[in-house]
């Protein structure tokens, strides 16, 4: 009778249950048809994707201070090498706003974050040396407290202490997750919280739920161990947003399999303009190629209060027309 070594034995017992979890966690990914149905994309509207064309659905609100954009598109290649750019660019070449941009290795010093800065003379750096509570600056009660200290208006300075504040965040977040996204201070004891915002908007997204609800877990407990075929990476970008120049901080995370590829990514911190970004992209064959969904949610304090219905229409055609040229800048890339 043939025994196996413990050591054997547990190697053999790990290989296993990787195997398990693995192939029950790709099992889910779903079909084209399945999303087109449950995004409630009508079958006389496909039409349009054969002819290059994007065609937007909706995707329900929770709060007035939420913008959201479901938008899907037919690429002329396969998933895997739709998702290879996204991964590989982070959108960040074909997004036409951005201004500078960089990876945050796991390991990252402060030094990660060296090309990021304002301008020599710059009016933003002054307006954020001068900055107070309120809803020009995305800043915490303590980083307003840094900026009281300071006695000059020079753009060096600032762009020194700004890559102090983005590297503690980053240090927080990874630390403790969405519980380590400190809350903006708006003053007059008022804030606002963006790390309850990204937790909405995982669970406003319930196809999320049901197809990966591994992930999903991973997405909302964050930090912890990832499941297998799943990986992450961070970024940090200057983008011009409003006329601003904006930091913002990306943690994203992505699984691959032959039947597709979904990629999540969240801006858990933006200096100015919108609180937080939660993004959603998934590719599915379709086709001879890929159909991508593009799922956007924004959470921002400049759409609530009196005529915040008509803000927030403004707010949404903006983001179309955003998406629009992001999606035909991906697909062009591709050709």
């Amino acid at each position: 009778m043939f025994f196996y070594k413990p050591k054997m034995l547990s190697s053999f017992v790990i290989i296993l249950v990787l195997n398990i979890i693995s192939s029950a966690f790709a099992s889910n990914m779903p079909n084209s048809q399945e999303l087109i149905e449950q995004f409630g994309i009508k079958q006389q509207e496909l039409v349009y994707l054969d002819h290059g064309k994007i065609i937007f659905f909706d995707l329900k609100e929770s709060t007035e201070s939420e913008l959201t954009t479901g938008a899907g598109m037919y690429m002329p290649s396969e998933p895997s090498k739709v998702a290879d750019l996204i991964k590989r660019e982070d959108l960040e070449s074909l997004d036409e706003a951005v201004n500078a941009a960089g990876v945050i290795s796991l390991n990252s010093t402060l030094d990660t974050f060296k090309d990021f800065g304002f301008r020599a003379e710059s009016v933003e750096a002054e307006d954020f040396l001068s900055a107070t509570p309120g809803f020009r600056f995305n800043l915490s009660k303590q980083e307003f407290q840094t900026l009281r200290t300071i006695n000059t208006t020079q753009a060096n300075v600032a762009s020194e202490v700004y890559r102090q504040f983005l590297w503690q965040r980053w240090q927080s977040y990874r630390k403790n997750g969405l519980q380590g996204i400190s809350p903006y201070d708006r003053g007059n004891g008022e804030q606002t919280n963006p790390s309850r915002q990204l937790q909405m908007a995982s669970l406003e997204s319930k196809f999320l739920a049901y197809y990966f609800s591994k992930l999903f877990n991973v997405w909302q407990n964050y930090p912890v161990n990832l499941p297998v075929g799943v990986q992450e990476a961070f970024f940090w970008n200057n983008r011009e947003v409003q006329g601003y120049s904006t930091a913002i901080l990306v943690h994203r995370i992505t699984f691959s399999e032959s039947a597709g590829e979904l990629i999540l990514a969240r801006q858990f911190y933006v200096g100015r303009s919108f609180n937080a970004n939660q993004l959603i992209i998934i590719c599915l064959p379709y086709h001879k190629g890929s159909l991508v969904f593009y799922l956007n949610r924004t959470f921002t304090d400049q759409i609530t209060g009196f005529g915040s219905s008509l803000k927030q229409l403004i707010g949404n055609n903006q983001a179309q027309t955003e998406v629009t040229k992001l999606l035909k800048n991906l697909r062009s890339s591709i050709k």
